[in-house]
C-alpha cells in the first residue's frame, strides 16, 4: 500500500479515537507488536476507513454491530466513543444495538447495551 495510506490511516485513527490514545498505542509498541500497530494503522484505518463511499459515522455504526456480534468488549467500548466523536447520537446507537440484538442474538444485544451504558456513565462522570 504505502506511506500515503499509512499517513491517511494515522490521521483518521487519531480523529476517531483521539490523538492521545493513538499516540499512546504507537509509543507503547515494541519489537514484538510494532509491525502489528503499523498494519492496523495502514490496513484498517488507511485502506478501510480511508474509503469514501461510507461516512465515518456510518462506519462507526457498522463497527458497533460487528464488534458487538463478535463479543469484543474492549474494542466495542473504544469504537462506541469513536461513534460519538463521529456524530452518532445515543438514539442512533440505541437503534443500532437493537438491530444487533435482532440479527446477532439477544445475548449479544444484552452485552452491547451493558457496555454502552458503561461508556455513557464514564462520559457523564467525566463531565
Amino acid at each position: 500500500m504505502g506511506q500515503d495510506v499509512f499517513e491517511r490511516g494515522l490521521d483518521i485513527r487519531k480523529a476517531v479515537l483521539g490523538a492521545a490514545y493513538v499516540e499512546k498505542s504507537l509509543d507503547a509498541a515494541d519489537d514484538f507488536n510494532r509491525d502489528f500497530q503499523n498494519l492496523v494503522t495502514e490496513y484498517c484505518w488507511g485502506a478501510g476507513w480511508g474509503r469514501t463511499a461510507l461516512s465515518l459515522r456510518d462506519k462507526s455504526l457498522l463497527n458497533l454491530v460487528m464488534l458487538g456480534a463478535l463479543n469484543r468488549s474492549t474494542e466495542f467500548k473504544l469504537h462506541l466513543k469513536g461513534a460519538l466523536t463521529n456524530g452518532c447520537s445515543r438514539d442512533e446507537i440505541k437503534d443500532t444495538l437493537i438491530q444487533l440484538a435482532i440479527y446477532a442474538g439477544i445475548p449479544a444485544g444484552v452485552e452491547a447495551f451493558r457496555l454502552a451504558r458503561e461508556v455513557f456513565a464514564e462520559i457523564e462522570a467525566a463531565e
